[in-house]
């Protein structure tokens, strides 16, 4: 029985998918991920952080933000020449995306066109490309549409009804602003949250919930583990649950059966056996190397053990099309 892509998820939906017994729920999500995907297969993709430290927000876990005394140092925009090398040795590596963060609330419109030449000089390599630089205008997502970028992430990062204890130097409407500009251009969306900030299930619920009913659902949706770091508002908050964790990637694969799920930022606290659940439970891509943008991650040799240990092997992007999404839409309608 096939599963319909829907965009009508009601909040009671989501929470009943919460609450299922948790083989049930894996079952249930294992089985739409079959549908739609290769089960032994994960996009990888590697982050790096182009500028660093900085920024005017308060989110309230971002070592980033300039009032949080986390000990990150403001740095300038990297050269083309530096962003290169480091692109070049992520697909040596085995990444096929390379994704570019810059510590802006809203960069201005000669930030976005220097980046956008650092933008088509790492989609020369055949890299995969993808950026994220706070929010952008509509012409500032056609220029980098332009440049050759693919995926541009912008994350909710929590449920509407959550997000004031979290941010308040932008509303959540920004963000939902920043997206529509972004499909507008014709980029794809990378587009998750962020989990164990001390929302409850139900909030959990509600991001995946916003997310799933978005006009398209994003081509790739990051799940985020909360890294706490000393010094911002969040260190100290009560860990998830690692088997919530799970629970939520996998409600993820049921409502956005078609979108690659990553296991994001908090991998270096989970152990093999909790991502090898996530992997089952429907995640299919994961970001690859030492460090998401400040934070730790595990190292590239651990994870390459890990997909031997499990069988997995790291999706390619396809050189006719560029682009790795494209290429399991293809496989799955053949």
């Amino acid at each position: 029985m096939a599963h319909a892509i829907r965009h009508d998820w009601t909040r009671d939906e989501v929470a009943a998918l919460f609450g299922l017994p948790f083989n049930e729920l894996l079952h249930r999500a294992h089985s739409v991920h079959r549908e739609h995907h290769d089960p032994n297969a994960v996009q990888v993709s590697t982050l790096l952080s182009i500028k660093t430290g900085g920024c005017p927000e308060d989110c309230a876990y971002c070592p980033q933000a300039a009032r949080y005394d986390t000990g990150v140092q403001a740095q300038k925009l990297m050269t083309v020449d530096q962003v290169l090398e480091r692109a070049q040795a992520a697909k040596d590596a085995g990444a096929s995306r390379f994704c570019m963060g810059a510590a802006w609330r809203s960069p201005k419109d000669r930030d976005v066109a220097k980046v956008a030449e650092i933008v088509s000089a790492v989609k020369s390599l055949g890299l995969e490309t993808c950026a994220t630089l706070g929010m952008l205008n509509g012409d500032q997502a056609a220029t980098l549409k332009q440049a050759g970028l693919d995926y541009y992430n912008h994350n909710l990062d929590t449920a509407p009804e959550f997000y004031g204890e979290i941010i308040h130097t932008r509303q959540y409407q920004d963000r939902l602003d920043t997206l529509d500009h972004v499909r507008e251009a014709g980029l794809k969306t990378c587009c998750g949250g962020i989990v164990g900030m001390g929302e409850t299930r139900g909030q959990r619920a509600g991001l995946l919930q916003t997310l799933a009913n978005l006009p398209e659902h994003p081509e790739s949706v990051p799940i985020n583990q909360l890294v706490q770091v000393e010094g911002t508002p969040l260190n100290g908050t009560q860990a998830l649950d690692p088997f919530e964790f799970v629970r939520t990637i996998a409600v993820a694969r049921v409502l956005m059966p078609a979108s690659m799920v990553r296991l994001s930022a908090g991998r270096q606290q989970m152990d093999d056996a909790v991502q090898a659940l996530c992997f089952f439970a429907g995640a299919n891509s994961i970001f690859y190397g030492e460090k998401l943008l400040t934070t730790g991650n595990p190292d590239v040799e651990h994870d390459r053990q890990l997909f031997a240990r499990l069988d997995l092997k790291p999706l390619e992007v396809v050189e006719t099309s560029n682009t790795v999404h494209a290429d399991i839409m293809q496989h799955c309608a053949a």
